[in-house]
């Protein structure tokens, strides 16, 4: 059995302004749920992970009210959720418990940041025994200062993840390939 992980489609990020007017998809929420209905018509178990950092008072501070999913997608009540304070969604969770008592030994990686919690997820879950596909496109990021000095693209974070992960951790794909 498979299982969509829809990671941190939460509305902290867009109350980070400046780094959400450069995100590589401001339609993500748009771009996860696509997945997520494909994933609930082929029976598969959807999880919606948010992060939260209790007592921080950004947006992650669950007192902020930005804990909480972006419009645009639309979570099930049998929808599994799981809330982590750490960057991959196994990390300090009973998700593995959970998705094991559900029969799954595949995840679909989606969400929000592709070189953080989406790509620890995806690490994690290979080191738990999963097979793990992550859906490039339909993970988001934004540029970082890079080490040395400069700037690193969005796009050259994806690639650099995507080229990390493929053939080690999980298999990297795109939503028009995943969907078909």
């Amino acid at each position: 059995m498979r299982a969509i992980l829809a990671i941190d489609v939460q509305e902290s990020f867009r109350a980070r302004a400046a780094e959400w007017a450069e995100v590589s998809a401001p339609d993500i929420a748009e771009r996860v749920q696509r997945v997520v209905d494909h994933g609930r018509a082929s029976g598969d178990a959807i999880v919606w992970v948010l992060h939260e950092e209790p007592g921080s008072g950004g947006p992650f501070d669950a007192a902020s009210g930005h804990v909480r999913l972006q419009p645009g997608v639309a979570p099930a009540a049998h929808d599994l959720r799981v809330t982590k304070r750490v960057h991959s969604a196994f990390g300090g969770t009973d998700l593995d418990a959970r998705l094991r008592a559900l029969g799954v030994d595949e995840v679909v990686v989606t969400g929000i940041r592709t070189e953080q919690c989406c790509e620890t997820t995806a690490r994690a879950a290979s080191d738990l025994g999963y097979a793990v596909t992550v859906v490039l496109d339909a993970t988001a990021t934004h540029p970082h200062a890079a080490w040395g000095g400069g700037t690193i693209s969005a796009a050259e974070i994806q690639r650099a993840t995507a080229s990390a992960l493929q053939d080690r951790f999980a298999t990297v794909t795109t939503l028009d390939a995943f969907l078909a």
